[in-house]
Protein backbone atom coordinates (compact mmCIF):
# COMPACT_ATOMS: atom_id res chain seq x y z
CA UNK A 1 0.00 0.00 0.00
CA UNK A 2 2.80 2.42 0.92
CA UNK A 3 4.51 1.65 -2.38
CA UNK A 4 1.39 2.61 -4.27
CA UNK A 5 1.14 5.92 -2.41
CA UNK A 6 4.75 6.74 -3.22
CA UNK A 7 4.18 5.86 -6.88
CA UNK A 8 1.15 8.18 -7.09
CA UNK A 9 3.03 10.91 -5.26
CA UNK A 10 5.84 10.76 -7.83
CA UNK A 11 3.42 10.61 -10.77
CA UNK A 12 1.30 13.55 -9.57
CA UNK A 13 4.26 15.59 -8.28
CA UNK A 14 4.86 17.21 -11.66
CA UNK A 15 1.30 18.65 -11.71
CA UNK A 16 1.64 20.69 -8.49
CA UNK A 17 -1.39 19.02 -6.89
CA UNK A 18 -2.18 20.23 -3.38
CA UNK A 19 -4.25 18.35 -0.87
CA UNK A 20 -6.69 20.31 1.27
CA UNK A 21 -8.64 18.48 3.93
CA UNK A 22 -12.37 19.09 3.85
CA UNK A 23 -13.97 20.44 7.01
CA UNK A 24 -16.46 18.15 8.69
CA UNK A 25 -20.11 18.68 7.94
CA UNK A 26 -22.66 17.97 10.63
CA UNK A 27 -25.40 15.59 9.58
CA UNK A 28 -28.15 18.13 10.37
CA UNK A 29 -26.69 20.51 7.76
CA UNK A 30 -26.98 17.80 5.13
CA UNK A 31 -30.52 16.94 6.23
CA UNK A 32 -31.51 20.62 6.07
CA UNK A 33 -29.98 20.97 2.59
CA UNK A 34 -31.86 17.94 1.27
CA UNK A 35 -35.08 19.10 2.92
CA UNK A 36 -34.82 22.67 1.64
CA UNK A 37 -34.10 21.52 -1.91
CA UNK A 38 -36.73 18.80 -2.19
CA UNK A 39 -39.75 19.61 -4.34
CA UNK A 40 -42.96 20.02 -2.38
CA UNK A 41 -45.92 17.72 -2.89
CA UNK A 42 -49.52 17.86 -1.78
CA UNK A 43 -51.43 14.84 -0.56
CA UNK A 44 -54.28 15.79 -2.87
CA UNK A 45 -54.57 18.11 -5.83
CA UNK A 46 -55.42 21.78 -5.41
CA UNK A 47 -58.85 22.81 -6.49
CA UNK A 48 -60.76 26.05 -5.94
CA UNK A 49 -63.43 24.09 -4.04
CA UNK A 50 -60.84 22.86 -1.53
CA UNK A 51 -59.32 26.32 -1.09
CA UNK A 52 -62.53 27.90 0.24
CA UNK A 53 -62.52 27.71 4.03
CA UNK A 54 -58.97 26.33 4.15
CA UNK A 55 -57.09 26.82 7.42
CA UNK A 56 -53.28 26.71 7.44
CA UNK A 57 -51.13 25.21 10.17
CA UNK A 58 -47.34 25.70 10.25
CA UNK A 59 -45.29 23.69 12.73
CA UNK A 60 -41.62 23.64 13.69
CA UNK A 61 -39.41 22.36 16.50
CA UNK A 62 -36.09 23.03 18.18
CA UNK A 63 -34.38 20.47 20.37
CA UNK A 64 -31.47 21.28 22.62
CA UNK A 65 -29.59 19.52 25.37
CA UNK A 66 -31.73 21.43 27.85
CA UNK A 67 -34.99 20.19 26.32
CA UNK A 68 -37.33 20.41 23.38
CA UNK A 69 -39.40 23.30 22.14
CA UNK A 70 -41.88 23.82 19.34
CA UNK A 71 -43.78 26.57 17.63
CA UNK A 72 -46.96 26.58 15.63
CA UNK A 73 -49.08 29.05 13.76
CA UNK A 74 -52.71 28.35 12.87
CA UNK A 75 -54.28 30.79 10.40
CA UNK A 76 -57.98 31.00 9.56
CA UNK A 77 -59.33 31.61 6.06
CA UNK A 78 -60.19 35.15 7.24
CA UNK A 79 -56.58 35.80 8.20
CA UNK A 80 -56.63 35.77 12.01
CA UNK A 81 -53.82 33.80 13.58
CA UNK A 82 -53.21 31.73 16.68
CA UNK A 83 -49.54 31.39 17.63
CA UNK A 84 -48.04 29.06 20.21
CA UNK A 85 -44.53 28.72 21.63
CA UNK A 86 -44.37 25.34 23.35
CA UNK A 87 -41.84 24.09 25.88
CA UNK A 88 -41.95 20.38 26.62
CA UNK A 89 -41.25 19.00 30.08
CA UNK A 90 -39.40 16.04 28.58
CA UNK A 91 -36.53 15.39 26.19
CA UNK A 92 -37.43 14.60 22.61
CA UNK A 93 -35.63 14.23 19.31
CA UNK A 94 -36.24 16.82 16.60
CA UNK A 95 -38.72 14.51 14.87
CA UNK A 96 -40.56 13.73 18.10
CA UNK A 97 -40.79 17.45 18.94
CA UNK A 98 -42.11 18.13 15.42
CA UNK A 99 -44.77 15.45 15.94
CA UNK A 100 -45.71 16.91 19.32
CA UNK A 101 -46.15 20.31 17.68
CA UNK A 102 -48.25 18.78 14.90
CA UNK A 103 -50.45 16.91 17.38
CA UNK A 104 -50.96 20.08 19.42
CA UNK A 105 -51.94 22.03 16.28
CA UNK A 106 -54.29 19.32 15.03
CA UNK A 107 -55.95 19.14 18.45
CA UNK A 108 -56.56 22.91 18.45
CA UNK A 109 -57.95 22.76 14.90
CA UNK A 110 -60.23 19.88 15.89
CA UNK A 111 -61.60 21.83 18.88
CA UNK A 112 -62.20 24.84 16.63
CA UNK A 113 -64.18 22.49 14.34
CA UNK A 114 -61.93 23.20 11.36
CA UNK A 115 -63.03 21.19 8.32
CA UNK A 116 -60.24 21.93 5.82
CA UNK A 117 -56.62 22.06 6.91
CA UNK A 118 -53.28 22.43 5.18
CA UNK A 119 -50.25 21.63 7.32
CA UNK A 120 -46.76 22.83 6.43
CA UNK A 121 -43.55 21.61 8.01
CA UNK A 122 -39.87 21.70 7.14
CA UNK A 123 -39.34 18.13 8.42
CA UNK A 124 -39.00 15.74 5.49
CA UNK A 125 -39.47 12.73 7.77
CA UNK A 126 -42.64 13.96 9.48
CA UNK A 127 -44.23 15.06 6.19
CA UNK A 128 -43.26 11.74 4.60
CA UNK A 129 -44.75 9.75 7.48
CA UNK A 130 -48.02 11.71 7.60
CA UNK A 131 -48.46 11.60 3.81
CA UNK A 132 -47.82 7.86 3.73
CA UNK A 133 -44.68 8.24 1.61
CA UNK A 134 -42.52 6.88 4.45
CA UNK A 135 -43.13 4.05 6.87
CA UNK A 136 -42.52 4.42 10.61
CA UNK A 137 -39.98 1.86 11.80
CA UNK A 138 -39.26 2.75 15.40
CA UNK A 139 -41.73 2.38 18.25
CA UNK A 140 -41.99 6.03 19.27
CA UNK A 141 -42.55 7.37 15.75
CA UNK A 142 -45.09 4.58 15.10
CA UNK A 143 -47.10 5.75 18.13
CA UNK A 144 -46.90 9.39 17.06
CA UNK A 145 -47.98 8.49 13.53
CA UNK A 146 -50.99 6.47 14.76
CA UNK A 147 -52.09 9.41 16.91
CA UNK A 148 -51.71 11.87 14.01
CA UNK A 149 -53.63 9.53 11.65
CA UNK A 150 -56.47 9.39 14.16
CA UNK A 151 -56.58 13.19 14.49
CA UNK A 152 -56.37 13.90 10.77
CA UNK A 153 -59.38 11.70 10.06
CA UNK A 154 -61.71 14.35 11.54
CA UNK A 155 -60.94 16.81 8.70
CA UNK A 156 -62.84 16.76 5.40
CA UNK A 157 -59.78 18.04 3.56
CA UNK A 158 -56.30 17.39 4.91
CA UNK A 159 -53.06 18.20 3.11
CA UNK A 160 -49.52 18.10 4.35
CA UNK A 161 -46.83 20.10 2.61
CA UNK A 162 -43.04 20.00 2.92
CA UNK A 163 -41.75 23.58 2.83
CA UNK A 164 -38.23 24.98 3.00
CA UNK A 165 -37.17 26.35 6.39
CA UNK A 166 -37.34 29.92 5.03
CA UNK A 167 -41.06 29.50 4.27
CA UNK A 168 -41.68 28.19 7.77
CA UNK A 169 -40.05 31.17 9.46
CA UNK A 170 -42.83 32.20 11.84
CA UNK A 171 -43.24 28.74 13.40
CA UNK A 172 -39.45 28.55 13.64
CA UNK A 173 -39.35 31.93 15.44
CA UNK A 174 -41.98 30.72 17.88
CA UNK A 175 -39.99 27.58 18.67
CA UNK A 176 -36.92 29.73 19.30
CA UNK A 177 -39.02 32.06 21.48
CA UNK A 178 -39.87 29.12 23.73
CA UNK A 179 -36.13 28.49 24.07
CA UNK A 180 -35.09 32.08 24.66
CA UNK A 181 -37.61 33.11 27.29
CA UNK A 182 -38.90 31.73 30.54
CA UNK A 183 -42.59 31.70 29.71
CA UNK A 184 -45.26 31.34 32.32
CA UNK A 185 -48.11 28.92 31.60
CA UNK A 186 -50.52 30.50 29.09
CA UNK A 187 -48.48 33.72 28.99
CA UNK A 188 -49.23 36.01 26.04
CA UNK A 189 -46.19 37.53 24.34
CA UNK A 190 -46.57 40.31 21.77
CA UNK A 191 -43.94 40.42 19.07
Amino acid sequence: MLGRLVKWSVELGEYDVKYEARPTIKSQVLADFVGDNTPTDYMEEDSPENEKGLWKLSVDRSSYGSGSRAGLELTSPDGWTLEYALRFGFKATNNEAECESLIFGLTIAKHLEVQKLEVSSDSQLVVGLVSGEYEAREGTMTKYLAYVQNLKSVFQVFRVLKVPRAKNARANQLSKLATAMELEKNQVVCL
